[in-house]
């Protein structure tokens, strides 16, 4: 078959689906700043929605999150059950502040009920974009399909330099071996560099974890307390 004879494909390409979904997105956008606007330095926990209060993951993810919350860090999840639960719950326990971003799906998709402020979103890229906006750090549980897209996803933004160079740390490393063994076969092949080894601290001891936040976010980004900002939560909570 010559060049000549080729016949391309058509798809749809209607104008007016194009601008509703736009505008779509663009709500959807405006509904989540507004909502977070005033949630402070946040520390995003991603992790699967299927583990119960009495698995191992959610207690520690539990205890992690609210020693992050007593560093003065607004806990972030995607606001559902399971890791993102034990997440929040973590923070409220011990009077840290607690948000989520959660999307609308046919499943999991119930926020959890220790939460000072939720949003709901229809679209993964709006979410993640969200999740990402205010975070000063990214912790990675145990999880599934979603929590690999949203950890690769930061990855790739600090490794391209499209983000701040935030701590990402991987928790339990038996958990994430494989992942482990994947990115050093990775570096071996020459598709990361050396140094993006760095990026990532992979850990199963949250005092190390406590110290890399210390060090790598609140220290590196000149986080301090602000006397002013007990009257921006005080607008937070009442949704101005």
């Amino acid at each position: 078959m010559s060049h000549s004879e080729i016949k391309f494909l058509q798809g749809p390409q209607s104008r007016w689906q194009e601008l509703t979904f736009s505008i779509k997105v663009l709500i959807e956008f405006i509904r989540g700043f507004r909502t977070l606007h005033f949630a402070g330095p946040c520390v995003t926990v991603f992790g699967s929605a299927r583990f119960k209060e009495d698995h191992e993951y959610y207690k520690k993810t539990k205890e992690l999150s609210g020693e992050i919350a007593k560093l003065g860090f607004t806990i972030m999840t995607g606001g559902g059950p399971g890791i993102m639960e034990a997440a929040n719950k973590g923070a409220k326990e011990v009077g840290g502040r607690s948000v989520g971003c959660n999307i609308v799906l046919p499943f999991e998709q119930h926020h959890n009920n220790y939460l000072d402020k939720t949003v709901n979103i229809r679209y993964f890229f709006v979410r993640k974009t969200l999740l990402i906006k205010y975070s000063y750090a990214f912790v990675v549980m145990p999880g599934g399909f979603g929590t690999m897209d949203e950890y690769f996803e930061a990855l790739t933004l600090i490794q391209t330099k499209m983000l701040f160079q935030f701590p990402i740390i991987i928790f339990d490393t038996a958990y994430h071996a494989a992942l482990i063994d994947h990115i050093d076969l990775m570096k071996q092949k020459g598709t990361i560099a050396e140094e993006d080894l760095k990026l990532c601290l992979f850990t199963d001891s949250i005092p190390e974890a406590i110290q890399h936040l210390k060090i790598n976010a609140i220290s590196k980004f000149g986080l301090k307390p602000e006397k002013s900002r007990k009257s921006f939560w005080w607008l937070f909570e009442r949704g101005y």
